[in-house]
């Protein structure tokens, strides 16, 4: 996935405003112009690094006057100690841009790890982990590259990438059968529909008209299995609700095609990284 400079920067320049309101009090009256300092991030976590690019336009758009060197780059795997990159030049451009990096890059590696994790937790199977739209406001292109970077896929990005019907958009149209036979006649050829089943006959219903993916949400083990077995691959099943690290792999061993977990984006645990600076 390849990110537009103009969303990077946009995020970026938001972030540092964010963080300095009009001068930075301890940086700017602690340090004189023209001062220059050499510094360096270290892991102190296990993972996958993600956004280290990222992390290196902060020091350009804050200040410029630094040469940052990536000792990694995004996928690389990263052990406790390593060095990840490594900076020099100005010193109050490398003060002031440190926490904004380090959160930018501490977030999107801790989706990485955390979707590589369950990745290698379901290999062997058919199985692909995706995410959901469950992602932080104005953060869903950058969780979602993060996610690609980790191994897993994207689910759809917006509302306008694909219809999917969910239990209350079923609900309150009065079924599966009428719901998605009413959107078909209205949606474009490109637009695959997808839709929520709680239960086997939910399924049944949702097969009969046609639906390319359908959603099996908070079944049982026993019940996909039954689900593959019923579908014979006449359409894509993904598992969804209730999917944790401890029933991960006995999912994806029903057969399922795809595995979606919110909690990749909305709750995932930063990636420990430190600043460094040499004395």
């Amino acid at each position: 996935m390849q990110l537009l400079q103009s969303y990077i920067d946009g995020i970026i320049n938001n972030a540092l405003e964010e963080d300095i309101h009009y001068v930075d009090v301890t940086t700017d009256y602690l340090i004189p112009d023209g001062h220059t300092s050499k510094a360096y991030y270290i892991a102190k976590d296990e993972g996958v690094l993600c956004g280290i690019e990222i992390a290196k336009r902060v020091f350009e758009l804050i200040g410029g006057g630094v040469t940052f060197t990536e000792c990694l780059k995004d996928g690389a795997p990263v052990k406790r100690g390593d060095i990840i990159a490594r900076m020099e030049g100005d010193t109050k451009t490398l003060l002031k841009g440190e926490r904004t990096a380090l959160n930018i890059l501490q977030h999107l590696s801790g989706i990485a790890t955390a979707t590589n994790h369950c990745v290698n937790l379901v290999a062997g199977t058919k199985a692909k982990i995706t995410d959901t739209r469950k992602t932080l406001p104005g953060l869903r292109r950058l969780q979602k590259y993060a996610v690609t970077v980790g191994g897993g896929f994207n689910h759809r990005y917006n509302l306008s990438e694909g219809a999917m019907l969910k239990d209350n958009h079923v609900d309150a149209y009065g079924g599966i059968v009428p719901a998605v036979t009413a959107l078909r006649g209205k949606i474009g050829h490109m637009t695959k529909i997808e839709v929520e089943v709680r239960d086997l006959d939910e399924l049944a219903q949702a097969l009969s008209v046609g639906c390319e993916i359908i959603m099996l949400d908070n079944m049982s083990c026993e019940d996909m299995t039954k689900a593959v077995e019923i579908t014979a691959g006449r359409a894509m099943l993904e598992a969804s609700g209730n999917v944790t690290e401890e029933n991960i792999a006995q999912i994806a061993k029903t057969g399922v095609d795809i595995i979606s977990l919110g909690a990749l984006t909305h709750s995932v645990k930063c990636f420990d990284i430190s600043m460094r600076f040499e004395k």
